[in-house]
C-alpha cells in the first residue's frame, strides 16, 4: 500500500495534484474511504492513457481487408457449410454432465431506462408470470440439472452500483431454488472518468472520484481478481456460457454450441459466438467480420457504408452476421487474457455527460454537452487473440429478445410479445393447436419457463394441452 505522502507526490508529478486538494477538508471515514479509491488508481498507466485516448482521439481502426464471416447455420443441411448437429449436441452434453460447463452472466446494469429502480436483472420480464431475469435465468440452470444431473455453477458480475441490492435480492428469494455455494458474485472494475479538455481526473465530490464501469471487457480481469476463475480452476470447469442480463431468450445451456465450441476441427475452444442473421443493414449490432484470418466484431457505427449496405446476389446482406453477446469461452484462454500483457484487450473511449465538481471551486457541476472521456473494454476483442473462433448461427426468434428500453425497439413489450410468439412456435410444432389472429400472430400470451424447456424438442417431454384457449394467458 503506497503511503500518502508518496501517492501525493506521484499525482502532482503526472499533473493530477488536484486530487488532493479537498482532502484535509474530509472526516476520518471519508479519508479513508477516498485513499483507497486513490490507491486503485493505475498511476503508472494514466499518463498513456490521457495522451492516447484525451490528448488525441484515435480513430476506428477498421481493416481493410474485412470479409464475412463464415458461420455455421442454424440449419446443419445448409449447403454452405453442413455439420452434424447430434455430434456438437452429444459433445456438449457430455461435458455438462461432466460438470466442466459453468454459466456467467454480465449483470452489472441498473433499471433505469426501463424506468425501474433496482438492478437489471431484478426487473419482472416474464409475458405472463412477470417473473424477473434472474429468475428465468435460475430456472435454466435447474432445468440443466434436472436434464443432465449435473450442477451447473453461476457466476454473476455485477457493478459497484448495484452489487449490494443484486446479493439482497437472491437471498430473500433464496437463490430461486439454487445452492448458494454454486452462485458467485463479484463486482467489475472502475475506470476514473477523464476531464474530456484536460485529461484530469474527475471529482464526483471533494472526497470521491467519478467513475464509470469498466465495460464488459472488463469481466476478464474481474473474474480473475475476485477468485472467480480459481474457484471454476477447483471444479474442473472448461468452457464459460457467457451471455448478458437484458436477453431473456437467452439459452443459458445449449449442448449443440458447446460441442462446436469444445469440439469443432477449426475451432481451438478458446471463445465462440453465436450470431443472427442482420434484420436490416441499420440494424445496430455489431457484426461478425473476418480480417487476417481472424474473427473480428465491428461495431455497426464503425462499418464503412458501403459495406453494411452491401448485397449478395441473391439480394441478402453481405456482412450479415449480427452479434447477440452470446459466447462460449475457455478457462484457459480466459487465464491468459488475464495474466499475459501480450494478450490485454485494448480501451475504447466514448465522450459522455458527467456530473462532477469544479476542481478550483469546489462547486457541482451538472454538464449540458459532453465533458468527460469515458474508457471501457469489450469482450468480443478478445475473438482476435484466439488461435481459432467459430460464429454459430441461431434463430433470432429463439435466442434473441432483449429487454433495452421502456419503450419501442427492444423495449418490454416487444420482448414479451417474442416470448409468446416462441411458445406459440414451440406448441405448435409439439401439436398443440394455438389461436392465430387473421394477421397470423398467437391470439393469446404465453410464457414457458426454461426449467420446462428451452427447444422444441425438450418440451416434446412435457406434458401439454392438447390446445390453448384463444385470448387466455398460460405459463407452463
Amino acid at each position: 500500500m503506497t503511503d500518502l505522502s508518496t501517492l501525493r507526490s506521484r499525482l502532482e508529478a503526472i499533473g493530477q495534484g488536484h486530487l488532493f486538494r479537498y482532502f484535509d477538508g474530509l472526516t476520518i471515514d471519508q479519508r479513508v474511504a477516498y485513499l483507497a479509491q486513490l490507491q486503485s488508481l493505475d498511476v503508472d498507466a494514466l499518463p498513456g492513457l490521457i495522451e492516447t485516448y484525451v490528448t488525441h482521439t484515435p480513430a476506428a481502426e477498421v481493416p481493410a481487408d474485412l470479409k464475412p464471416v463464415p458461420y455455421y447455420p442454424f440449419n446443419p443441411a445448409a449447403r454452405a457449410r453442413a455439420w452434424h448437429r447430434h455430434e456438437a449436441k452429444a459433445r456438449g452434453e457430455a461435458l455438462v454432465r461432466a460438470g466442466k460447463v459453468a454459466a456467467f452472466v454480465v449483470a452489472g446494469g441498473q433499471g433505469s431506462r426501463l424506468g425501474f429502480d433496482g438492478p437489471k436483472g431484478c426487473f419482472p420480464a416474464g409475458a405472463v408470470t412477470g417473473k424477473t431475469l434472474f429468475q428465468m435465468f435460475a430456472e435454466n440452470l435447474l432445468g440443466a440439472k434436472d436434464r443432465y444431473g449435473a450442477v451447473v455453477p453461476w457466476y454473476i458480475m455485477t457493478s459497484p452500483l448495484n452489487h449490494d441490492a443484486t446479493v439482497a435480492f437472491f437471498k430473500a428469494h433464496a437463490y430461486f431454488g439454487l445452492n448458494a455455494d454454486d452462485v458467485m458474485f463479484f463486482p467489475q472494475g472502475v475506470m476514473p472518468s477523464l476531464d474530456l479538455a484536460t485529461g484530469r481526473v474527475l471529482l464526483a465530490s471533494k472526497g470521491e472520484i467519478a467513475t464509470n464501469p469498466d465495460g464488459h471487457g472488463g469481466c476478464v480481469r474481474a473474474l480473475h481478481v475476485s477468485g472467480a476463475l480459481a474457484d471454476m480452476r477447483r471444479r474442473g470447469i472448461e468452457h464459460l456460457s457467457y451471455f448478458q442480463v437484458d436477453n431473456p431468450h437467452a439459452r443459458v445451456i445449449d449442448p449443440a454450441f458447446l460441442g462446436l465450441h469444445a469440439g469443432a476441427e477449426d475451432s481451438s475452444g478458446e471463445m465462440s459466438s453465436k450470431m443472427v442473421v442482420k434484420a436490416s443493414p441499420d440494424e445496430k449490432v455489431g457484426v461478425f467480420c473476418l480480417a487476417g484470418g481472424k474473427v473480428r466484431v465491428v461495431e455497426y457505427s464503425d462499418m464503412p457504408a458501403a459495406l453494411t449496405t452491401a448485397r449478395n446476389p441473391d439480394g441478402s446482406l453481405t456482412f450479415n452476421a449480427g452479434s447477440i453477446a452470446i459466447h462460449a469461452i475457455g478457462v484457459e484462454f480466459l487465464e491468459r487474457l488475464a495474466t499475459d500483457p501480450r494478450f490485454a484487450l485494448p480501451f475504447h473511449r466514448a465522450e459522455k455527460k458527467v456530473p462532477c465538481i469544479n476542481p478550483e471551486t469546489g462547486q457541482p457541476v451538472t454538464p449540458t454537452a459532453n465533458n468527460a472521456v469515458k474508457l471501457e473494454k469489450f469482450v468480443f476483442d478478445a475473438l482476435a487473440l484466439a488461435r481459432a473462433s467459430i460464429v454459430y448461427e441461431t434463430d433470432r426468434l429463439e435466442e434473441f429478445a432483449p429487454i433495452k428500453n421502456a419503450t419501442g425497439v427492444d423495449s418490454v413489450e416487444t420482448s414479451k410479445v417474442l416470448q409468446t410468439k416462441r411458445a406459440a412456435r414451440w406448441l405448435q410444432a409439439c401439436g398443440v393447436d394455438v389461436p392465430m389472429t387473421p394477421a397470423g400472430e398467437p391470439d393469446c400470451v404465453i410464457e414457458i419457463s426454461p426449467r420446462t424447456a428451452t427447444s422444441v424438442v425438450e418440451l416434446r417431454a412435457a406434458m401439454l394441452p392438447t390446445a390453448v384457449e384463444r385470448g387466455s394467458r398460460i405459463a407452463l
